[in-house]
């Protein structure tokens, strides 16, 4: 008995050596990839001047496959905000490939919605320093959540699409109750739902070019965000975005140009908020059309034809992005930001990257007492690489 014993558990353990060596054999893989950045910034406001040095973030992407049908893939943010160490987990989520056309994912991902959060952010992708107004984790439009995905492409005679259709938890409504300047935002951060209801997005892309230079795509967002329970549980959002990108090598001008542009609007029902702290077991509610605007052109073009190795890493951008919040909101403002710059391309994904933007701001629930218009402008020396 005791023989047969041995026997079992040496062959137990010679199958799990076999299983684990199988496994390394191509049919498990698994890698590390990400992103880092740091630089120094020099912002010129009518308040006065701050110089500051900034980055030292690191963002580590890990990524892992199994057989030829399951992913899982992961990022954290490592961030020092305000001498605080900052982690944040961007996305975790899982894959499976039902076939060439179509996959599903689960978990956290960051929304096809539109394409610069989804595609764009990264500091070595971003041509500038900067993002655009309203784009980001304090935008008018969610850049990640917690849910199910369906995605994929198929051809169309000499054309592509590309589609997605998702259900997450969704953003919650700020009533006011903690912030009451901040009444009729949505909280695109809230991954716990707060209501039963789910949001459903989607977006379609379409590339009508063989060579897939150029892209349109729209999207859709659309769901309840007043907690359950409350006089805002039937206040809904609805969210849509249309985008742009071209990115073409040209030889009359000896160079790529890439064109990117996108247009977000984001809607809410009509709700009543109170007035402010004292107010707040009164009767003194206010409303307004809740809004939302935000929108950005850019243009890059990178000689990659020239003779001098010099002047073909470097590449010239531009941008200007523009943000409308709701009028009669507490947060009510109009900003718009002329960004440009120059590049200097050390690899095909490290790059040094000088640029200058200069941001008009207008409005604020102040604004009759004095707000008006102010003007600020950024320098940004920035080295990004992405591994």
């Amino acid at each position: 008995m005791k023989k047969l014993l041995i026997l079992l558990i040496g062959l137990l353990i010679t199958g799990n050596i076999i299983h684990a060596q199988d496994s390394k054999s191509g049919r498990t893989q698994f890698m590390v990839r990400g992103y880092g950045h740091a630089g120094l910034d020099y912002l010129k406001t009518p308040d006065g001047n701050e110089l500051s040095y900034v980055g030292a973030a690191f963002a580590p992407i890990f990524l892992f496959k199994q057989g030829n049908r399951f992913m899982f893939e992961s990022e954290l943010e490592f961030v020092l905000e305000e001498n605080k160490l900052e982690i944040n987990l961007e996305y975790a989520n899982l894959m499976f490939v039902i076939n060439k056309y179509l996959m599903i994912r689960a978990g956290k991902f960051l929304l096809p919605f539109g394409t610069f959060m989804e595609r764009l952010h990264p500091a070595w992708i971003n041509r500038l320093s900067s993002k655009p107004l309203g784009f980001g984790h304090d935008g008018i439009a969610p850049a990640s959540g917690i849910g199910l995905e369906l995605r994929g492409s198929a051809p169309i005679g000499g054309s592509t699409i590309n589609y997605s259709i998702y259900s997450t938890n969704g953003p919650k409504l700020k009533d006011g109750s903690e912030e009451p300047e901040e009444a009729g935002m949505l909280n695109f951060e809230n991954y716990i739902d707060n209501n039963i209801n789910k949001f459903i997005g989607g977006r379609v892309g379409y590339l009508p070019l063989n060579n897939s230079s150029m892209e349109f795509g729209l999207s859709y967002f659309t769901g309840k965000v007043g907690d359950k329970g409350s006089i805002y549980e039937d206040v809904r959002a609805s969210l849509w975005a249309v985008d742009f990108s071209y990115v073409k090598q040209i030889s009359p001008i000896q160079g790529v140009i890439d064109i990117k542009a996108q247009y977000n609007q984001t809607g809410v029902s009509e709700a009543y908020y109170p007035e402010d702290e004292e107010h707040r077991d009164s009767t003194d509610f206010y409303t307004f059309n809740n809004l939302s605007r935000a929108y950005y052109a850019q243009l890059s073009y990178r000689p990659s034809m020239a003779g001098n190795m010099f002047l073909k890493n470097l590449e010239i951008v531009g941008r200007y992005s523009e943000l409308n919040t709701p009028e009669g909101s507490d947060w009510e403002s109009n900003i718009n930001e002329l960004s440009f710059g120059l590049n200097y391309w050390i690899t095909w994904r490290q790059v040094v990257k000088i640029n200058y933007g200069i941001v008009n701001s207008e409005g604020g629930h102040d604004a009759e007492e004095g707000a008006g218009k102010q003007k600020s402008n950024t320098l940004f020396v920035h080295w990004a690489i992405g591994f």
